[in-house]
Parts: C-alpha cells; structure tokens; sequence
C-alpha cells in the first residue's frame, strides 16, 4: 500500500499546478492519471483550451476591470470577492509562468501581444503560437512538475473511491491501474478531475471528461452546487468529429463574423457566450446552417489566419475545408461546467481532508456564465491557494501509515456515459430547457445512477436544472423565461429517491 502526504487526483493544470506547489513546500506528491502519458497533458482539457489566460497586464486595464466584466458575465452567481482575488492574482500567474519558461505571444516591441475575447472590454488574452495557449501552458507546468523529486505520477491508474476513517476523514483513494485494484494513502487527497462535458453528445471536451471527480466527491459526502450552469461554446467545428475541435473565440475576436448560410450576420460575435450560444442554435433549428466566414472579411486575417491560428486551421484543412477561401460551419457545445464541489477559499470541501481544485469545484467565480479564458487562470490561482494551505502542519496527516481506514467493498472503474445517454441528456439539458423534458430524462437516468457514475452526475445535474425555475446565464428554461433572485442549487445523493417536483432553488 503506497502512501503520501498529498495525492492529486487529475494531471491537468489544476492538477499539476497544485502537485508542483505542494512539492515546492516540502510535501510528497502522487498525481493518478487515467492517461498513458500525463507529460503533455493527453487527454485533458487544459491542453486543447486556446484562447489562452485572461490577465490585466496591458495598457489602460486593470485588475478591477477584469473583476467587472467577470461579474457581469456571471449573471448574479459571481461571488465578487472570489473575483477580485482571482484577478488580482491574475497579473502574478502571468509572471511566473513565464519564470517556468512559458513562451507566450509577444509584438514587435517585445510586449506581451493580448487578445480580446466575448465579454471582455479589454484586450487581455495572453495566448501562445496564437490558438496553442493551453498546450504551451501544460507543457511548461508539466516539465517542472514531472521533474520535482517529491512528485510521483501514476499514469493508467483511475480513481475508484475516496477512502474514508472512521471519522469520515479522506485519508486516501482507492483505484485501478495496470495491475490491477490499488490503494494510496494519503494526508489529504485533492480532485483536479476537470468537467462534464463528455456526459453531452456534443462537446469540445475529452469524452473521459465526464464528471468522475463529481461522484467520487458524492459518494465520499460532499456537497455540489450549481450543476445545472454548463456553458456551451458558440463555435465548434461542426464536421462530424467526436469530440468536436474548437474554432477559438479569439478568432471572431479578431474580426470573422458569424453569418447564416443565406449570408447575413448573426448576432453579435463578441457577446456573452450564452447569448451568441444561443443565437447560434436559434438559427440552426430554424433551417440555417452557421458560419464563422473570413472569406469576405479582412485580407490581412486571411493572410495571417494560418500563423495566427495554427490549430483551428489544421482541423479545417483535416476536415476538407480551406478556411481562407471556405466558411468554416460551427455549432454550439458543451464546453465548461460552471457547477462542481463546493469549496472555501483554500480549496476545502466539506469533507475533511478532501479539496477539490480546477473545473471539478465550485469557487464562486464563474456565476452562471464562464468569463472566457478565467478558467486556465481560476485553476492556476486556486492551485497555489490549496498548496498554501496543505503546507501547513493542522492541514495534513504526517504519519499516514497509522491512519485506521474504514473497510469499503472494491468498486469496479467507472465506465464513461452511453451514447444513448449522452443524446439523452443533452436532448432534455441543452442550450433550451423545460420541466416535462427534465423530469422525462431525470426519470429514465435515474435507474442504475446508485451504481453507474456518469448517470449519478447526469441524474442530479437534470434535477437541479429542474430546481432553478427561472433563465439565468447559460440556463435557459422555455417554461420559466424570467429572472428570479439569485440563489444557488444544490443536490445530493438523497435526491435520488425524492419525488420529482420542480423545488424552488435554495
């Protein structure tokens, strides 16, 4: 039986950041990993984000305008003090990732060169190799933490449960790996397990991203918020390919329209994500296909488009389609889950010993719609805010190997959602929702969700749509179109055997 002072459960960003500030306070790491090779970040969404990480380091903005257009896009759900801290730490993330050696995008003058995305009213995307953020992000993250004595990954090993004393303290987690059934101890465990979005027929994201980390939070006693708020990005490349390739909104950002197969313009490019979501699907289930076009636009983006971004031009020219001289078709999906495990500031759950960091916890600063490009800095701040506090001696365990650990029967790996499944919930919880459609998939989800984690997240996501009967950010319901006060949902496991009423949210 293996054992550390902090186990990670997740090798994204939010899960390697966390393992290289705990490992830089003395602590030992393990980080589990489901992927064969956690160095480039396979399989996670941090390396396929592009836009890149929203910072107030240019002329004329700040970290109070950031924290401004954070709130706004957050639709009432925003915990403004969560975002002030978060982006006024914004500007310090950007200087050390480039002490660890990130090569961001820079002018002619040496300045960082920032893009401006939807909702934002400044330029402040720092990005890399223009559409290649995320994966120049990960690649200098992982180096320094794969390389750091105290961390030790172990890549094929899936997370099965979190092990609980008799107390209900985490003290490790039970998984699977190559050999087969493992158990790792641990004075506190953190799940950095990433999103949802592999539960939707449709998503940007990696299809293992299906709320894993959720359930095992679930299961151990931990609270959840706000599962309902999935954000859906306006413009995915719509050719057919599973998980769908992202076409970066820094590409309407610097000047392609979004038009309708008969030509005309389409909402405003730059909106809210929610909102140009939303007008996007509006105008498919109308007949129209959508386009992001540069073929009449700018000459010098058509000239640059492929230097500018290198990865959305090498999935069109994959797909058949010369983006220069071709519309490249788009269509919303899931792409970012504002809900998860709910957090204090320092990353704590409600159970102790378990933290939960990046996309899987719900810290208060997404609201109800995602600012773009917070998420890669929300999971590097709050990272270094979880080692802070795991570094201190009342907040871990020194001598696991005496921890008494209360008997559990083996589970077997989780299994990722059906196809059928996925169609399923995405049909009833998609960009439009409404109570009979809900309560139809949450019935039809529920059976076997005691057993079957991706049905247990998708069943308790259906009935806390079911729970906020109002339209607010990325949730829309036909049946209640108007904005109520600002509350937040939260279910739990109990609901599973709850009649299905629509409760007002709490």
């Amino acid at each position: 039986m293996a054992s550390a002072d902090v186990l990670v459960v997740g090798a994204g960003l939010a899960g390697l950041a966390t393992a290289l500030g705990c490992a830089r306070r003395g602590l030992t790491v393990t980080v589990l990993s489901p992927a064969p090779d956690a160095a480039g970040g396979q399989g996670t969404a941090s390396a396929l984000a592009q836009g890149g990480l929203a910072a107030a380091v240019g002329c004329g903005d700040s970290p109070a305008l950031h924290c401004a257009d954070t709130v706004a896009a957050g639709a009432g759900l925003t915990h403004p003090e969560i975002a002030e801290w978060i982006t006024s730490a914004a500007p310090g993330v950007v200087a050390d990732l480039l002490d660890l050696g990130a090569r961001f995008d820079r002018d002619a003058g040496g300045a960082l060169r920032l893009g401006l995305e939807g909702a934002h009213g400044r330029h402040r995307i720092v990005h890399a190799r223009g559409d290649g953020s995320g994966a120049e992000i990960m690649r200098a993250v992982a180096a320094a933490t794969l390389s750091h004595p105290r961390v030790t990954v172990w890549t094929r090993t899936r997370a099965t449960r979190v092990r609980l004393d008799p107390a209900g303290t985490a003290v490790g987690i039970d998984a699977i790996g190559p050999a087969g059934a493992l158990t790792i101890e641990a004075g506190a465990v953190v799940l950095a397990t990433g999103g949802i979005g592999g539960l939707f027929a449709h998503t940007t994201n990696p299809l293992t991203s299906w709320g894993s980390g959720l359930a095992l939070g679930l299961r151990a006693g931990a609270r959840v918020r706000d599962l309902e708020l999935v954000q859906f990005h306006p413009s995915a490349l719509d050719v057919g390919i599973d998980p769908m390739p992202l076409v970066s909104e820094a590409v309407r950002g610097a000047g392609a329209p979004l038009v309708r197969d008969d030509g005309t313009l389409l909402a405003d490019p730059l909106g809210a994500r929610d909102v140009v979501a939303r007008a996007v699907w509006d105008a498919s289930r109308a007949g129209h296909r959508v386009y992001l076009d540069l073929t009449g636009g700018s000459a010098e983006l058509r000239a640059t488009f492929a230097t500018r971004f290198p990865t959305v031009n090498a999935s069109c020219l994959a797909a058949g389609i010369d983006p220069t001289a071709q519309p490249i078709p788009v269509r919303p999906a899931a792409h970012y889950h504002m809900g998860g495990l709910v957090v204090d500031v320092d990353g704590r759950t409600d159970v102790p010993g378990l933290w939960a960091v990046g996309e899987v916890a719900s810290t208060g600063l997404h609201g109800a719609n995602r600012l773009a490009s917070n998420s890669l800095l929300e999971a590097l701040v709050c990272a270094g805010r979880v080692a802070d506090a795991l570094a201190l001696p009342h907040d871990h365990v020194d001598h696991v190997d005496q921890v008494r650990v209360a008997g559990m029967p083996d589970r077997p790996a989780p299994t990722p959602p059906t196809a059928h499944d996925r169609l399923l919930l995405e049909n009833a919880a998609g960009l439009y929702r409404d109570g009979a459609g809900l309560r139809h998939a949450a019935e039809r989800m529920r059976v076997r969700a005691e057993d079957d984690d991706a049905r247990l997240v998708a069943t308790l996501l259906l009935r806390a749509a079911l729970q906020r009967t109002e339209s607010r950010g990325a949730h829309r319901r036909l049946d209640h179109p108007a904005v109520t006060v600002p509350r937040h949902t939260y279910v739990d496991l109990t609901d599973l055997d709850q009649p299905l009423t629509e409760r007002s949210a709490s």
